[in-house]
């Protein structure tokens, strides 16, 4: 029993430190507003959608960046598929870099876009390890109510 008790406070633990770093905001917390006794594993089930969508995305854009002159509008485009598939889970930090990245986009700026496209990447690696690190241990520890988080 204190094994699990233990477990549930690492999870409370890991979820506010996905806020508090900034790497989730709200829509995090609605998501997990509509995981249920009848869907309990919702919200990792939405973020696996999630990373296979961005991987697609990750690789269209990767390839588009390749290509010369730019196309700037079909990698906007593909930006704003990402951004808002970002939106859907509440990932904060890398929706920020694709609002840059569209940002450079517009200006025509080929070295801003590869520059935030790798910056982007970067944060996205880390949100998809820290996510999988806290459903590996809200798995192991089974379900418990939400802990609440509301942002100041």
């Amino acid at each position: 029993m204190e094994r699990n008790n233990n477990l549930h406070r690492q999870v409370a633990s890991l979820r506010q430190s996905l806020f508090d770093q900034g790497y989730v905001d709200e829509q995090f917390i609605e998501l997990e507003e509509l995981q249920d006794d009848a869907t309990p594993n919702f919200v990792e089930e939405v973020v696996t959608l999630f990373y296979n969508d961005s991987a697609r995305l990750i690789h269209n854009i990767d390839q588009s960046l390749e290509e010369h002159p730019l196309d700037f509008a079909k990698l906007d485009n593909f930006m704003h598929q990402f951004k808002g598939s970002c939106s859907s889970i509440g990932a904060k930090k890398v929706k920020i870099e694709c609002t840059q990245f569209m940002e450079y986009c517009r200006a025509g700026n080929v070295e801003g876009c590869k520059r935030t496209f790798q910056q982007l990447k970067r944060e996205y690696v880390v949100l998809r390890k820290k996510l999988e690190v806290y459903f590996q241990y809200a798995r192991q520890a089974g379900p418990t109510d939400t802990a609440s988080y509301r942002p100041n």
